[in-house]
């Protein structure tokens, strides 16, 4: 004879939990450090991830000259999507070399478009240095790969390179720009680069073949001949 089964209520079942629990228990997991798992991280936008990355100093930065401003539209206007419906990426694009004296804005500016290319909705990978820095890490030691340290300027999409022809003038120095230089021109990658020195004082500091190629792969940026620094501690 058969014997017949009732329907089990949800007062007679054992709960979610309870199930869960035997379950965890069979494999060795320790509920409640399962229980103690932070949550997952709020998704941050692609401005304040570029925020975070940028020096406290200029996290504000906002490009205004016309010429820097042109320069956004036309790198904005070349990215391109890696796949379909993924948002554009920077790969390739002109340059800009911004001279002036010190304290006209030059890196604020900077600064300043690569925030308005992540406004813009533009996927940026960028890097940003001091040209005294940059050769600091391109000296061979052995606490450093300079070799590799180079091929991540070289690559990288957008390149910042404050203060060129700031250091002192050495064969090393002009080699090691223009290797950089060289490779960025190469593969057409945009660079945001700035000086304190007129065009022919980076030539007799730099040599023919680094201005050679700055003056084909970049538009000549010429910021007014005040010292905003000193205005604004004036004011």
């Amino acid at each position: 004879m058969r014997t017949r089964r009732y329907p089990q209520t949800l007062a007679d079942a054992p709960s979610a939990l309870d199930r869960m629990a035997r379950i965890l228990a069979a494999r060795g997991i320790d509920q409640h450090a399962v229980d103690a798992l932070p949550d997952e991280p709020e998704p941050c936008s692609a401005e304040a991830a570029l925020s975070a990355g940028l020096p406290p100093r200029y996290r504000d930065a906002l490009a205004t000259h016309p010429q820097v401003l042109a320069w956004v539209r036309q790198v904005a206007a070349l990215a391109t999507a890696p796949s379909t419906g993924a948002r554009s990426q920077v790969t390739t694009g002109p340059s800009l070399l911004m001279a002036g004296v010190v304290g006209a804005g030059k890196t604020h500016e900077a600064y300043g478009a690569v925030r308005a290319l992540v406004q813009a909705g533009i996927g940026v990978r960028w890097r940003a240095t001091t040209a005294a820095d940059l050769y600091a890490e391109l000296r061979p030691s052995s606490d450093t790969d300079s070799e590799r340290a180079l091929a991540a300027y070289s690559r990288v999409p957008l390149l910042i390179l404050d203060d060129l022809g700031a250091a002192k003038s050495s064969e090393f120095v002009e080699e090691q720009t223009y290797r950089l230089i060289n490779r960025r021109y190469n593969h057409m990658l945009p660079t945001l680069i700035t000086t304190n020195l007129q065009i022919r004082d980076l030539k007799a500091h730099l040599g023919d073949r680094v201005t050679s190629r700055l003056a084909q792969m970049t538009t000549r940026v010429e910021f007014e001949l005040v010292d905003r620094r000193r205005l604004q501690r004036a004011a």
